[in-house]
């Protein structure tokens, strides 16, 4: 690869990884689209690695409050919001884990076609919005205490917390978006969007942890996969900064003007693909 499809590549990862509109997707358009060569599976790995480090350092003080608290909810038998979102995170996690182990093969062939793409861009997109709408309409909108809006992931149920873990399941079919598929299914169980987005990141972070091991074990075990030590210093560097600007930005932005943009621009983009593959 040119350093300006590393670039890019990189740069693509970091702004899409936490934005509902599917990095995986993205990550396809270059080759698909611009007749790239993939990038393979190394590097792959390494600008998931830096969106890891970026959802990790961002949210270090609060991890480091939710390790703490799941630790000591297994010596005193005691639960606290920050070890129930712990284990909540667990658990939500489970469901994807096993889905990828079972259907790993399919959805690595199968599932990369740019017509899958180009139909769950659509389907989930108009899914984000209408549970965007229905969110702010009946579970918000008359809701003027702040402490009580911005409360919804520390009273966050275990059903809720089970849902979302199978629902993000569906994020391992390319143009899903994890963090989309995962907010979506927030909203429509009444979370407050900022909340939602919040539980998405953290869960984000043992599901890109477990992918990225994964796929490390297999560059280990076929050393051809290797990308080139330039490749993966930049490809790393660009996605974490990336990764760690949209992070705070889309946190602020969601709160005061929802889901809209990213309805759109999912409309859009699964509108061109399917335009350019007919």
């Amino acid at each position: 690869m040119t350093l300006t499809q590393i670039f890019v590549l990189a740069f693509l990862q970091g702004i899409t990884e936490f934005l509902p509109v599917s990095s995986s997707a993205h990550l396809i358009f270059p080759s698909q689209i611009l007749g790239w060569p993939d990038q393979g599976l190394a590097f792959d790995v390494a600008v998931h690695i830096g969106t890891l480090l970026a959802v990790i350092i961002y949210y270090f003080a609060d991890l480091v409050k939710i390790t703490f608290a799941v630790l000591r909810s297994l010596v005193e038998r005691k639960n606290t919001p920050e070890s129930r979102i712990g284990w909540f995170i667990v658990i939500a996690t489970i469901p994807a884990g096993l889905c990828g182990f079972l259907f790993e093969s399919q959805i690595s062939s199968v599932a990369r076609s740019i017509h899958v793409i180009a139909y769950t861009t659509i389907g989930f997109g108009l899914l984000l919005g209408l549970a965007s709408y229905i969110n702010r309409k009946f579970c918000w909108n008359n809701v003027v205490n702040m402490d009580e809006r911005s409360d919804s992931l520390r009273k966050m149920t275990l059903t809720q917390a089970v849902i979302i873990g199978f629902v993000q399941a569906l994020a391992l079919i390319p143009g899903t978006s994890r963090s989309g598929i995962t907010l979506t299914a927030g909203l429509f169980l009444g979370m407050r969007p900022e909340s939602a987005a919040r539980f998405s990141f953290l869960l984000s972070i043992p599901v890109i942890l477990a992918s990225g091991l994964l796929e490390g074990i297999k560059i280990v075990q076929y050393p051809e996969l290797n990308a080139a030590p330039l490749e993966i210093f930049v490809g790393v560097f660009i996605s974490f900064i990336t990764a760690l600007i949209v992070i705070h930005c889309f946190l602020k932005f969601i709160s005061k003007s929802g889901m809209a943009v990213f309805v759109i621009y999912r409309l859009l983009l699964g509108s061109l693909l399917l335009y350019l593959i007919h």
